[in-house]
């Protein structure tokens, strides 16, 4: 297992006995956008090498969602994917979600270059995600880019309003 560390928080992999806690975060942090338990452990259970959880003192403060998908095709919100499509052309960032007692850490930035770093291991050339609540700025600054189309401002109307398909490069050259 690897741990990255800031100050004593930690990222490790995600277990089923984690679920209840990872659903209790997502209804504090996402009021707007409320998803059912099935959905986090469906996520679990489809790729659990994308589902990690921070801890810090012994608590949860956050965790991250992500699998491989269909580029600028995302998932709606609170629905089940079935199952990780063949030929996936990109790995995709559902939630990177974390409370208050985790942020300024550098959790977030540290569990976004774990991801990539995955995603170029299984040869995925790409990242995408959906920003929503005022995220896009972080979004950004982690090298990320909206990818935006009239129909796909239809299909993330369940995002709100602000929603954003964002995309980056795995690979970031300075």
């Amino acid at each position: 297992m690897t741990a990255d560390h800031a100050g004593n928080a930690t990222w490790r992999p995600m277990a089923a006995g984690d679920l209840d806690a990872v659903k209790a975060m997502a209804d504090r942090i996402h009021l707007d956008h409320p998803e059912d338990m099935a959905v986090f452990a469906e996520r679990l259970a489809l790729y659990p090498a994308g589902c990690h959880v921070a801890q810090a003192s012994g608590a949860l403060v956050g965790y991250a969602l992500s699998h491989p998908w269909r580029y600028g095709e995302p998932p709606p919100l609170n629905t089940p994917l079935g199952a990780i499509p063949a030929g996936a052309t990109t790995f995709y960032l559902h939630d990177i979600a974390l409370l208050a007692e985790g942020r300024g850490k550098g959790l977030a930035g540290r569990i976004v270059a774990q991801l990539a770093s995955h995603a170029e291991e299984e040869g995925f050339g790409n990242l995408s995600l959906v920003a929503v609540n005022g995220s896009q700025p972080f979004w950004e600054r982690c090298g990320f880019r909206p990818a935006m189309t009239d129909a796909l401002r239809a299909k993330l109307a369940t995002y709100g309003d602000d929603a954003v398909l964002m995309h980056r490069e795995v690979r970031r050259y300075a």
